[in-house]
């Protein structure tokens, strides 16, 4: 069995999230979306509704492609990570150049620290390759819609929790 790891703080969780995950179940039997517990990034959503959110969101893409799709949060080293859920194999969604050049010194330090797990990069589909969890955030918290980066039941979390 193919198990791969998808890992990021999914704060919330954006319509390119979710397009990298649905593309990468043509690469595994099992996704795993690593939900990162990052205290210094200060999440506007708790861990709880992050996963929740994973969760809820991905349901249907579990069961459109038959690939087994679960969360499981993490603050350890992503290669510990790696090694805690059986992934044999991490996967990174690229938006741009700058994210490239970040995702390249990851890939090398989490080499040296285990060659037998592989990265692959997925890029963003163009008309998503703008949306970042913090802009959409930022959108949402000016009053602005989030209806184009993010499934509905996001807008309605987001909304929710600003008192909108």
């Amino acid at each position: 069995m193919r198990i791969g790891l998808y890992p990021g703080t999914f704060d919330p969780v954006t319509l390119g999230h979710l397009d990298i995950i649905e593309r990468a179940t043509v690469l595994v039997d099992r996704l795993v979306i690593g939900v990162a517990i990052n205290r210094d990034k200060g999440p506007l959503f708790s861990l709880e509704e992050r996963v929740e959110m994973i969760e809820s969101e991905c349901a249907a893409i579990a069961e459109r492609t038959g690939v087994e799709i679960v969360a499981h949060p993490f603050e350890n080293l992503l290669i510990n990570c790696a090694h805690d859920v059986g992934a044999d194999l991490i996967v990174r969604g690229l938006r741009a150049v700058a994210d490239f050049e970040y995702e390249f010194q990851m890939v090398g330090m989490n080499r040296a620290l285990d060659s037998s797990v592989e990265t692959v990069f997925l890029m963003a589909d163009a008309e998503h390759q703008a949306i970042a969890s913090k802009l959409v955030k930022e959108i949402a918290r000016l009053g602005g819609d989030v209806s184009k980066f993010v499934t509905p039941s996001v807008r309605d979390a987001l909304s929710e929790k600003l008192g909108r």
